[in-house]
């Protein structure tokens, strides 16, 4: 539920009466629906603005009018919209899928307004290479004939261009073991519903941003962290004999949240577990090509030899998330499994983005430009560290990312996360907190997307919550 206004204290109209005009206005609009719970009383006093007793009489007269009802350890919920006609939504609000965590779409409805995100989960509008990228839509421009749908696997061109770049990192396939998706969400959803039954149990590394997503919940899949240590993921910890279906979730190389790396020899091992155990593995590789010092070890694809592994990749992390292009790289197959649902949603990415990365992907000069954005990750990454020893060295640790956007932080167990962010909030100032991936006492922050002055200023204010918060 949504509040977004206060009522005016300069207006002739008591505080109370224009609160439940104003409750009345959502309602009769459809915003706020039947069965829907309002915020708690306190809540709602910090929302308006005003005294708990003004909240206490605005609810009294929507309850007289039976406009609210309310009961004993239920809070209060809306109880009648008004109109004798009016569809009641509410249960419909219930279908299969999932609703995100609140603090999820706290976080993606304010991502576009003034806020400072230190969180954010892309590049900065600065990084982004435009001069190359409208070359290239100048020089594909006279080649679009048509726009018609492209066969259900995506563009050609752009699979032999993915095989191509795939070979750099010792994966030999070809195009016909590809399948282009709506970025790499989109293949997720489509393993969801195209490869697992109900009941399935999803592994991934203890902390993950899937904790964030309802992709596998919603399709009846469980997910079940697994801890990691220094050389990654402790596959050793996953049951090898289940009465369900099972499948493992990682990414190897520079982990969302975490930004831990698995090394060469884990992946090995990892490798070894699955085929043993027949133990199918979705390798998600969206920051692989990010490192900051040295590569990573080669991927997990690179290294199976029984097909265990579903390779994921995307361009939304090293390129623009707007172009909603990934790719998918397993056994034939799958592929033609997978893409014969995906035909059945959306008919295809779209064809001029596949057309665009293509001719990119292709071209020398994109390669440089991945070099000078390592570049300016690095320098960026840099200024975060500096920020955060001079910061909050007392009251958290973290780990040096070699690669990715983000940094891990843990936080001292005497600091609320939860109080933390409601204060940022009030300062303008979004972070995500580590239990939107299934973990207390952390959060992740991003050096890839605010600049570094301005990174350095939200922590600067983080670190006076925290102090603010310790004196209370």
């Amino acid at each position: 539920m949504e509040i977004n206004w206060q009522p005016d204290p300069q207006v002739t109209t008591p505080l109370y009466q224009q609160i439940s005009a104003y409750c009345r206005q959502q309602i009769q609009q459809g915003n706020w629906l039947v069965g829907e719970k309002l915020p708690a009383q306190r809540q709602l006093a910090a929302q308006f603005n005003v005294n708990r007793s003004t909240i206490v009489t605005a609810l009294n007269d929507l309850q007289a009018d039976g406009v609210l009802s309310s009961a004993y350890g239920d809070g209060t919920r809306v109880a009648s919209n008004t109109w004798s006609l009016a569809l009641d939504w509410q249960p419909y609000l219930h279908g299969q899928f999932n609703a995100n965590l609140p603090t999820i779409q706290t976080i993606n409805r304010l991502e576009g307004e003034n806020y400072l995100r230190l969180s954010t989960g892309e590049l900065a509008p600065e990084l982004f290479p435009q001069k190359l990228v409208q070359a290239k839509l100048q020089a594909i421009t006279p080649q679009i004939t048509q726009m018609n749908y492209l066969e259900p696997l995506g563009a050609l061109n752009l699979r032999q261009a993915l095989a191509k770049r795939l070979q750099r990192w010792h994966i030999d396939v070809q195009p016909e073991n590809i399948l282009i998706t709506t970025g790499s969400l989109q293949a997720l959803d489509l393993i969801s519903v195209a490869l697992l039954k109900p009941g399935a149990t999803v592994y991934t590394e203890a902390a993950t941003y899937l904790k964030s997503l309802q992709v596998f919940q919603s399709a009846a899949a469980t997910l079940t962290g697994i801890p990691q240590d220094d050389a990654g993921l402790c596959y050793w910890q996953i049951p090898p004999h289940s009465t369900t279906q099972q499948l493992l979730y990682t990414i190897p190389s520079f982990q969302n949240p975490t930004g831990s790396v698995m090394s060469l020899q884990r992946r090995q091992q990892l490798l070894q577990f699955a085929q043993k155990h027949q133990l199918p593995i979705i390798e998600d590789t969206a920051y692989q090509e990010l490192w900051l010092e040295t590569p990573p070890p080669l991927p997990l694809k690179a290294l199976d030899r029984a097909n265990n592994v579903l390779y994921l990749g995307t361009i939304s992390k090293t390129l623009a998330p707007g172009l909603r292009i990934g790719w998918l790289v397993g056994p034939a197959a799958v592929v033609r499994r997978l893409s014969d649902v995906k035909m059945q949603t959306d008919y295809g990415a779209s064809s001029l983005a596949q057309q665009l990365l293509a001719a990119l992907l292709t071209d020398p000069a994109y390669d440089a430009y991945l070099t000078e954005l390592r570049q300016q990750l690095r320098q960026r990454r840099d200024a975060a560290l500096a920020s955060l020893q001079d910061y909050l060295a007392d009251v958290a640790t973290w780990q040096i990312p070699r690669g990715g956007f983000y940094i891990w932080l843990k936080l001292a167990p005497t600091i609320n996360v939860e109080r933390l962010f409601q204060a940022a909030l009030k300062r303008h100032i979004l972070f995500n907190p580590g239990t939107i991936y299934g973990t207390n006492q952390a959060l992740r922050l991003s050096f890839a997307y605010v600049a570094p002055a301005e990174f350095r200023q939200g922590i600067a204010v983080l670190a006076q919550l925290i102090k603010r918060a310790r004196k209370d």
